[in-house]
């Protein structure tokens, strides 16, 4: 059954793949950090000025970081694949399986795909790790004795991540097929469920309401508790709208009729597949509320300033953004490009029933377009409720200042990867003809 499912479904497990051999290569990428600065040759005056800048933290706080988010994100792709073995799911209970070996296959899927995932990330991590202190080191934020050496601790701690990782998110994804029946299994695997979650909805909104709460406590606070509690609230608002993505998507689907009949039909189908796409706005908001907020905050404050921040300063948090922006970049692709490919079947129909390619494609074009929109919307709303009280409290403004140009890059940029994940694959999915996918 194992086999079966990785064979029958290997695009399913392209996104926890992925994304499980990123989180390998951050976790390593920290914990070689870690290792570079406790091992450094450094005399106890020159050790106190380095702990003094807290540049010394930034490894932890890099790799606490990175497990957090792999728990995050894996999880997310993982239930996604998944979700996309309904219909398999739902034949093998019909036949008899039991919901435990369900749930012992959906585990071992799960630890098959992280395995050489995380082997795959490890050299990664290691060339990630060198190249980052590099850079601190030619920027003159360590000395030069701090030299690159490799956590003793590397490899068993970035399987223990990915792998626990993985298995917790496919036990957890396997929880619901595992337990129905298997009438009720095969029903919903035909018919999808529109129903929001009763708990999924309710946990959403107070994380959301949360992480508004701590924001607006933290405009009282100082500067650098904010800015060291900004953090949590930025998590706990993209995991918010990641349980409100289905809501989120509903919501925003009746725009897409603004775009005539191939709108309308995009909005039907954003509708009926909302909670298969709301796997991608956690990671999505995530890239879009990392990405604006450092952005937004380096350009208000030189503005409000009027004097631009060193460049090694600068050159330290674009490259720590850039890289949790590039893990859940990569991991929403990713889980679009899932999504996508499940619903083949789909696309094909509508050309036999008389659609062209073309329109086809313009069906599935205005669907990312809906998926663009709400990521922005919902990375804007996380980066504002993280950033205002830190302008506030660093700079007496809540009013943050961005470029026109930077604000047009930004909406181009989540577009492009939106249709990556999408379009390009319909696209692709389009070029064969719909009796041979049917078929």
């Amino acid at each position: 059954m194992i086999r079966q499912a990785l064979r029958r479904n290997p695009w399913a497990f392209l996104g926890p793949a992925a994304t499980q051999t990123l989180a390998a290569t951050l976790v390593t990428t920290g914990l070689c950090l870690v290792a570079s600065f406790d091992g450094a040759p450094l005399d106890p005056g020159r050790r106190a000025a380095l702990t003094a800048t807290g540049i010394a933290d930034l490894p932890v706080v890099f790799l606490v970081s990175s497990i957090y988010l792999s728990l995050l994100i894996v999880g997310v792709t993982m239930g996604t694949a998944i979700a996309d073995q309904a219909g398999d799911l739902a034949l093998v209970r019909t036949i008899g399986a039991t919901p435990g070996r369900v749930r012992r296959a959906i585990a071992a899927q799960a630890a098959l795909v992280a395995l050489p995932a995380t082997a795959a990330g490890l050299p990664l991590g290691l060339l990630a790790g060198y190249a980052w202190l590099h850079g601190l080191v030619e920027h003159g934020i360590v000395p030069a004795e701090v030299g690159f050496r490799m956590h003793g601790g590397t490899v068993p701690i970035a399987f223990a991540v990915t792998v626990g990782t993985s298995l917790l998110g496919a036990l957890v994804a396997a929880v619901r097929p595992s337990r129905l029946r298997p009438a009720v299994a095969l029903t919903e695997a035909a018919v999808p469920r529109r129903r929001t979650g009763a708990v999924r909805t309710p946990v959403g909104l107070l994380l959301v309401a949360g992480g508004i709460a701590l924001s607006a406590v933290l405009s009282g606070r100082d500067a650098k508790t904010a800015d060291e509690a900004g953090f949590f609230v930025m998590l706990a608002m993209c995991v918010g709208v990641g349980l409100l993505g289905p809501v989120l998507l509903r919501v925003a689907a009746p725009l897409a009729r603004l775009a005539g009949t191939a709108g309308g039909l995009a909005a039907d189908a954003v509708v009926a597949r909302a909670r298969s796409l709301s796997g991608a706005l956690v990671p999505l908001t995530l890239a879009v509320g990392f990405a604006a907020f450092t952005i937004t905050m380096g350009t208000t404050t030189e503005h409000v300033t009027g004097v631009a921040g060193p460049a090694a300063d600068r050159w330290l948090e674009y490259s720590g953004t850039g890289a949790y922006t590039a893990f859940a970049a990569v991991a929403a692709v990713n889980t679009l490009v899932t999504a996508t490919q499940a619903r083949r079947r789909d696309l094909a129909v509508l050309r036999l029933a008389g659609g062209t390619r073309g329109r086809t494609l313009a069906v599935v074009i205005c669907e990312a377009l809906v998926v663009t929109g709400t990521a922005l919307v919902a990375g804007a709303v996380v980066a504002l409720t993280t950033l205002l009280p830190l302008l506030h409290t660093a700079l007496g403004t809540w009013r943050p200042w961005l470029p026109a140009s930077w604000l047009v890059g930004g909406v181009v940029v989540t577009a492009a990867l939106v249709g990556t994940g999408m379009v390009l694959p319909a696209a692709l999915s389009l070029r064969r003809a719909p009796i041979e996918v049917i078929g």
